[in-house]
């Protein structure tokens, strides 16, 4: 069973004070969603990434408490910096659309390969490696809820 390095949270902290200092740090953004017990936000660093005109995010482990709190509210909010946006979090189902997610992520987001391999998840950056590994993780799609959004709906 794949864990998450015992360093994270300490990270996960740091990253969450530097985006509320309005230190940006590349395309890590910080998502909040309610927690599926006790309803408090719960922050994580995420990197979104853009396929075919779409926000998604990846959990690394499937059953990443994060991932587990998504699926409870879908809803939350993304931060980067100070700007944050209310959005609609979808779980993706269709494999062949968590494929296609994975096997872009390399390129989207190059400084998120290292923890993917850390965790043990793929060898180095082979979009092809990250594609197999799509059953493995959690995907979901970032719709925004602002008025007026146009982003569409569906996550299949």
């Amino acid at each position: 069973m794949t864990t998450l390095p015992r360093w994270l949270p300490t990270a996960n902290r740091v990253v969450r004070a530097l985006n509320r200092a309005n230190l940006r740090l590349g395309t890590i953004h910080v998502l909040t969603v309610p927690g599926r017990v006790s309803g408090k936000p719960r922050a994580t660093p995420i990197s979104p990434l853009r396929v075919n005109g779409h926000r998604y995010v990846i959990a690394g482990l499937v059953d990443a408490q994060w991932a587990r709190n998504v699926r409870a509210a879908g809803v939350g909010t993304l931060a980067h910096g100070r700007r944050t946006e209310p959005v609609r979090l979808t779980e993706v189902t269709d494999p062949d659309l968590r494929r296609a997610v994975m096997h872009a992520f390399p390129s989207e987001v190059p400084h998120g390969v290292p923890f993917f391999v850390r965790i043990g998840l793929v060898r180095g950056a082979d979009p092809d490696e990250f594609a197999a590994a799509a059953d493995q993780v959690a995907v979901f799609r970032v719709d925004s809820e602002r008025p007026g959004s146009h982003e569409g709906s569906r996550a299949g």
